[in-house]
């Protein structure tokens, strides 16, 4: 008796213990739910430099900021966010994404990317065979296909002319033009288990017999050699987005000539190219090779320049007109350089079967997976109008609900499955077999299950991932809640934004502008010419036709309306009617034809609807978080309170 009572006793003291020590670490509770100060602590050293504000990196000015984040967070649960499909879908690919590495998925994963790094530098000339055979086919289809490629092979083994074999055996369409010959590719070109074959038989022999989703092949491989690097270029480009065909070719053809009388690439680029996000940089592109940017005839003139400062061009493409400049030619990247563009197309290509094969493989054995012989039974229970798309779940009484699989002693039942079935086919390729489609899907809906539950089990016991996971959780749920209460309401209140418009009419003032023409020479001898032809009354494209010498252009033009301040005006342009000083800048020599002056004075409302609607959001966010603090009890434990900022601020 008196045991017993000593281990009440110390269960009390234990459990009084960590109910107090929980209490100390609670900093909020909103709406009497606790909010602990280890969440603050993390949220705020994670954040601090993010904070622009001064005033906001103390802990009690930040403590503002986390409440308001807070209370965004308890509105968008009170208004049922979470249960939106777009929301599941997003925070389901975060989950996905986030989990790998606890997953295993990026060990199982490394040893391809060392792969595919290894053989992306190589380029393998072949041709092949093909005897058509999906894996929907029946057995004796499939034995039959096997048979003819098995026959084939020998053939070749035998000195048979390749091309000969192609012609008269194979069945891959259009082969009468292929030949069989797939040129030179390297990874990612060909389906994995093709990629692997081709790449282990040596030049000159023929590859053991491979099957792919296609059927089965044999490869001969003809040639090898070191893949060309990438390689880094500049351009200068005109949108025809932006112009006419006609126009954007002249200026394009304007430019050149600017090029070739001496004016930089660089300066030519910043100035004139409509690709502003490599403007800036001299018109540098980031390195690519052959095949990455889709656009053959780009790229076909970017490695025929054969060093560094060569040009080509002007060249149309569909994006628009070029003039390109090589850069750095031989641009080879190390592993970890490839590794991000490698990793995508390992985890979106075929090679994701081999990783989701193998993880499944470790999750089922950490999770004690069984599974039950159901194959007849859901033949039985899933209608052939499957095939068609067709099929509709009935339920089933309980008796006749089996087990298909247990994870973790999770029993998951065939009406379950039936849902996921019912929705999948939906979505799925067609099928000729149902024994095959039921297969398919039960295998995902296993690796679904085993990840879901996994997860599950992450999140209860790992504190890193459990934090991690749940400010996304958060951050889907604001960004759900902002847009419905803040952003779309600001956007589709038109007669808000009026009443806002004239309310702070102060806030949007054009500064003076001018109605002018900016003409831009490399040649000091134009200028006289330009200002001569001005005082003479010519237009833009006369004084342009004039200054053309041997068809290349002397001048750019540019004509509009400009605000003082504005990047295509020169630096330190004075405001004065009529043909201006002559300015220096970016090599060039500029002269400004002013038509008229437009005095300061306020902007229409169409004219800044964009800021306007922005501004508006503001003032509609400001009121709406009046609103939560209204609606929303916070209570501050001040004594957690003040431990806190002893421990941060100091």
């Amino acid at each position: 008796m008196k045991k017993l009572l000593l281990l009440i006793a110390a269960i009390a003291i234990s459990t009084s213990s960590i109910t107090a020590q929980k209490k100390k670490d609670v900093l909020m509770t909103i709406d009497g739910k606790a909010i602990s100060a280890k969440e603050f602590k993390r949220v705020y050293t994670k954040n601090l430099e993010l904070v622009q504000d001064e005033n906001q990196k103390t802990v009690d000015g930040y403590l503002d900021l986390f409440v308001d984040y807070k209370l965004k967070v308890m509105e968008a649960f009170d208004q049922k966010l979470d249960q939106r499909e777009t929301y599941k879908k997003d925070f389901s690919k975060y989950e996905e994404q986030l989990s790998r590495t606890y997953i295993y998925e990026d060990q199982v994963t490394e040893d391809l990317l060392r792969e595919a790094y290894d053989r992306s530098r190589e380029e393998i000339d072949a041709s092949h065979i093909l005897i058509l055979c999906n894996f929907d086919a029946t057995a004796q289809d499939t034995l039959a296909a096997y048979n003819k490629i098995k026959a084939i092979r020998a053939e070749a083994l035998l000195g048979e002319n390749f091309e000969k074999l192609v012609a008269l055996r194979s069945e891959e369409p259009g082969k009468e033009r292929s030949r069989g010959r797939l040129g030179y590719f390297s990874a990612f070109a060909m389906v994995y288990p093709f990629e692997t074959m081709t790449y282990n038989t040596p030049v000159g022999e023929i590859s053991e017999i491979v099957r792919t989703q296609y059927g089965y092949h044999i490869i001969k491989v003809n040639d090898r050699r070191k893949r060309e690097p990438k390689i880094e270029i500049a351009h200068i480009m005109l949108s025809t987005r932006n112009d006419s065909l006609k126009q954007a070719e002249q200026r394009i053809k304007d430019i050149y000539s600017l090029l070739e009388q001496g004016q930089t690439f660089e300066d030519l680029a910043n100035q004139y190219s409509d690709d502003r996000g490599s403007a800036v940089n001299g018109g540098k592109l980031r390195p690519f090779g052959k095949g990455d940017l889709k656009a053959p005839s780009f790229e076909n003139a970017a490695y025929a320049l054969e060093n560094p400062g060569d040009i080509a061009g002007p060249l149309e493409t569909p994006f628009g007109w070029h003039i390109i400049k090589l850069v750095k030619k031989g641009t080879n990247l190390s592993y970890e350089e490839a590794k991000p563009e490698l990793e995508v197309k390992v985890r979106n290509g075929d090679r994701a079967k081999l990783i989701k094969n193998a993880v499944n493989n470790i999750l089922k054995d950490k999770l004690n997976f069984t599974e039950e012989e159901n194959l007849v039974y859901l033949e039985q229970h899933i209608g052939d109008e499957v095939l068609e798309r067709k099929w509709k779940y009935e339920p089933v009484s309980d008796k006749d609900n089996k087990v298909l699989f247990s994870i973790d002693g999770k029993k998951i039942y065939f009406d379950e499955f039936a849902k996921y079935v019912e929705v999948r086919q939906k979505l799925s390729r067609p099928y000729t077999k149902k024994e095959t489609l039921i297969d398919v899907f039960l295998d995902e809906y296993e690796t679904q299950k085993l990840k879901e539950i996994f997860r599950s089990n992450l999140e209860a016991t790992n504190e890193d991932y459990a934090s991690v996971i749940n400010e996304y959780r958060d951050g889907l749920l604001i960004f759900e809640v902002m847009s419905r209460n803040v952003w779309d309401q600001a956007k589709r209140d038109s007669i808000g934004q009026v009443a806002y418009y004239n309310k702070n009419q102060e806030k949007y003032l054009w500064k003076e502008r001018v109605d002018a023409e900016i003409y831009s020479t490399p040649e000091a001898s134009n200028v006289a010419k330009i200002k001569a032809l001005l005082s003479e009354g010519k237009s833009g494209n006369e004084i342009r036709d004039a200054l053309m010498v041997n068809k290349k252009a002397g001048v750019v033009v540019t004509q509009g309306k400009f605000e003082l301040g504005d990047t295509k005006l020169p630096e330190g342009f004075a405001v004065k009617e009529g043909i201006s000083e002559t300015y220096k800048q970016n090599g060039s020599f500029t002269i400004v034809n002013v038509k008229s002056t437009l005095p300061a004075g306020p902007k229409s409302f169409e004219e800044v609807r964009g800021r306007i609607i922005s501004d508006y959001q503001t003032e509609v966010e400001t009121n709406w978080m009046d609103s939560l603090r209204a609606k929303y009890k916070v209570e501050v434990n001040n004594k957690t309170l003040k431990r806190l900022k002893k421990e941060l601020d100091s």
